[in-house]
């Protein structure tokens, strides 16, 4: 039989500087997550996350791989160039994390207690999480929009700070609920509504992007996320000066770390790192707004 639909296989998938870069992130998260595996070892919650990220980062990337290397992705009902940008972003915050916390908590220079052995392998998984963030950070940067580029959403700034602001938003929720004592005040219950409100709205502009469903909806999407965009700058600037005031004056909250707080159980601690990236999300919003009048969707790509 003749063949009419062009190579089946596409090569440029793992020999473009792209594909390249995929390669790596799939050797290096095996490697780093085998070496954890094998002889390094982790333990409570921070190691969970840790082997989470790199195990589902792998799995993503091998998934990215095979569907352009087979153009299995043409078969999909989702904007694959969206869908692939918005992964970049989102593993290059989730592999940074992981790569700080991972030789932060399990890493040591003596052998004592854990001998030589195991803790080798550490240092060697974590180097390796290191070079994985460096690569999936090379895909961001070789995949996003440049001027006058025809591009996704997502590959242009203001999508791939969406990404981001909903990524700082779970760190303020994991930071609310290890006893922020945010249920104190009706002003700060207010604060946890303005960051759980823009986080939702976040992921839903982001999952319509992916799936490529902007074109479906009634009201114009592109103008409707501008609107947002400005709501939530509004938003967080109300959160920006009520949470500082209410958990840090001296007639609501206490200005200083108490003496006698627990280290790790602290509501001080976990106020002050909600402060700090609420004000980190406020920066984000105005940059994307000001990104954001000057950017047109495709849907389609």
């Amino acid at each position: 039989m003749e063949s009419t639909g062009g190579p089946y296989l596409n090569t440029a998938a793992v020999t473009s500087p792209v594909g390249i870069a995929r390669l790596l992130q799939m050797t290096f998260g095996c490697a780093t997550f085998s070496l954890v595996a094998h002889r390094g070892g982790f333990s409570a919650a921070y190691g969970t996350f840790c082997m989470f990220v790199w195990t589902f980062c792998f799995a993503i990337t091998v998934f990215i791989i095979t569907c352009e290397f087979t153009h299995l992705h043409s078969c999909l009902s989702i904007s694959w160039g969206n869908f692939t940008a918005a992964f970049a972003m989102l593993a290059t915050l989730m592999s940074v994390t992981a790569a700080v916390i991972y030789p932060l908590y399990f890493v040591q220079l003596d052998c004592y207690p854990i001998g030589c052995e195991v803790r080798d392998f550490r240092i060697a998984a974590s180097v390796f999480a290191g070079l994985l963030f460096i690569a999936y950070a090379a895909e961001v940067f070789l995949t996003r929009a440049k001027p006058g580029q025809v591009t996704s959403y997502m590959a242009t700034v203001s999508g791939l700070l969406k990404i981001v602001q909903a990524f700082v938003a779970c760190i303020i929720f994991g930071a609310l609920v290890n006893d922020s004592q945010y249920s104190k005040y009706v002003a700060t219950q207010w604060c946890v509504a303005v960051y759980s409100f823009c986080f939702v709205v976040t992921v839903v502009v982001v999952a319509f992007s992916v799936t490529g469903k902007m074109a479906v909806l009634w009201f114009p999407f592109e103008r409707s996320v501008v609107i947002y965009t400005f709501v939530a700058v509004l938003l967080y600037m109300s959160a920006a000066v009520i949470w500082p005031v209410f958990c840090f004056d001296s007639k609501y909250g206490s200005p200083r770390r108490p003496g006698l707080c627990a280290k790790g159980r602290c509501p001080w601690d976990s106020q002050l790192v909600v402060a700090i990236f609420t004000y980190v999300n406020l920066l984000l919003y105005i940059v994307d707004l000001a990104y954001s009048q000057r950017i047109r969707f495709v849907s389609h790509l």
